[in-house]
């Protein structure tokens, strides 16, 4: 195994924006009372001007604050690494890499944007933060960034994981959050989805709207979404940037394939924007893979129309691929992929062919996580392991054309605490969903 690190003055000093340079643009987000476009007094129940502005940004280049590249620097840049001894065990003739974000303080890319989501909100006066979350990595991470600025947080963890990931649940109390299993009595849009899907696992639209009725609630509060959003988004470019330095320090140009995982869209988003802009201008041809479950197959099976972000209708009407707002995934073990949609923004590139999507069974994807965790040592998320399935099935497609292809996966978390799903794989008990 050979890993690239960058010097920490290449950290990024900015986020890129991917809607400067598409050549269409994409739809507005619309009001869901009048369904006319948003306009920013719209939002401000919920976020930050700050947050605000860079959600509806054209602007290429937004400069991260100094106060949030001193918290990056902490954990990035991250390491890019070659995997030759996954090579090797799959016998293939491709150059295999990739971005592993599991070095982050909480052990997932999501502390990209929860750093910024929780500086802005600072800013704003706020003291209180609530959120969803899928799997917990997105609600630990939260929680980190909220006790880095002196704010609270409120976490409604769905209830699948909740129960099926107890240690990502105290990864967030011992950051100082306080975690409820969602749907919950304690809102009334969690007793209204009780009522209407009893005994529910949960999913992360119900979550959502739990986490926004507390946040409108409190004047002192504001919501934090983990994914889907174009800020969020934004936020993680900060990934594909350091991704294409450090290809270049391998000798490299540009990978013909990228995969990454794929559930509310950021994790992939944060990796391939800037490889789409280096396709747009011309200056490559990466084949971009968005590698969602099968058990929540937006890309592949959703319709591309108008849809809430969350189960009660409480969000924005968002123009992306969905499988409808009351759609309840089955519980798989890789919960930040359980979602209805997917991010507007991702959703356009789909729709205008600048990416592609596949979806994954859940034991393909942990056969995939072990084969990988025996080669190169590190135990992937349950949602990373998706995109692994995805780059070894190409790989082993290259070598039986006798290819030669570079291949790049977007590793976007470790699974240390995912642990209790890769021994339901073993034992044979895993639902092939």
């Amino acid at each position: 195994m050979t890993k690239v690190f960058l010097d920490e003055p290449d950290i990024p000093t900015h986020w890129y924006n991917l809607v400067a340079d598409l050549p269409t643009p994409p739809a507005p987000h619309l009001h869901p009372g009048t369904k006319q476009p948003l306009v920013p007094e719209d939002m401000t129940a919920i976020f930050p001007m700050g947050l605000i502005e860079q959600e509806a940004s054209s602007e290429r280049w937004i400069r991260i604050p100094d106060e949030v590249q001193e918290i990056y620097r902490l954990w990035r840049p991250s390491p890019l690494h070659r995997a030759r001894r996954l090579e090797q065990a799959l016998g293939t003739t491709a150059r295999i890499y990739y971005k592993y974000e599991g070095e982050s303080p909480v052990g997932s890319h999501k502390t990209n944007s929860s750093v910024p989501q929780a500086y802005y909100n600072k800013l704003a006066g706020k003291t209180r933060l609530t959120t969803e979350t899928g799997a917990g990595q997105w609600g630990a991470a939260l929680a980190f960034a909220t006790q880095v600025f002196g704010m609270s947080c409120d976490v409604f963890q769905v209830r699948n994981t909740y129960d099926a990931k107890p240690y990502r649940r105290m990864l967030m109390q011992t950051y100082g959050a306080t975690v409820t299993p969602s749907p919950s009595d304690t809102t009334e849009a969690g007793r209204r989805l009780q009522e209407r899907f009893p005994g529910t696992t949960g999913s992360l639209g119900m979550a959502i709207s739990e986490a926004i009725e507390l946040a409108v609630q409190d004047p002192n509060a504001s919501y934090a979404l983990g994914s889907v959003l174009n800020h969020v988004c934004l936020h993680q470019t900060v990934i594909g940037q350091e991704t294409l330095k450090q290809l270049v320090v391998f000798g490299e140009d540009l990978p013909d394939y990228l995969f990454a995982c794929a559930g509310g869209g950021s994790n992939l988003a944060g990796l391939s924007f800037p490889f789409i802009r280096e396709n747009l201008e011309g200056r490559g041809h990466v084949d971009i893979v968005a590698c969602e479950p099968a058990a929540a197959p937006s890309l592949t099976q959703g319709e591309f129309r108008y849809d809430f972000g969350d189960s009660s209708g409480m969000t924005p009407l968002l123009k992306m691929y969905t499988l409808g707002n009351d759609f309840v995934p089955d519980p798989v073990h890789a919960g930040g992929l359980r979602y209805h949609g997917m991010s507007p923004l991702v959703s356009h590139c789909y729709h205008e062919g600048l990416l592609r999507a596949i979806a994954v069974k859940q034991r393909d994807a942990f056969a995939a996580g072990i084969l990988f965790a025996r080669a190169e040592g590190i135990v992937p998320a349950s949602e990373s392991c998706h995109a692994i399935a995805g780059a070894v099935a190409q790989a082993r497609r290259a070598t039986e054309a006798g290819e030669s292809p570079v291949i790049l996966i977007g590793v976007s978390g470790s699974g240390q605490l995912d642990l209790p799903a890769y021994a339901e794989y073993l034992t044979g008990d895993m639902l092939d969903a």
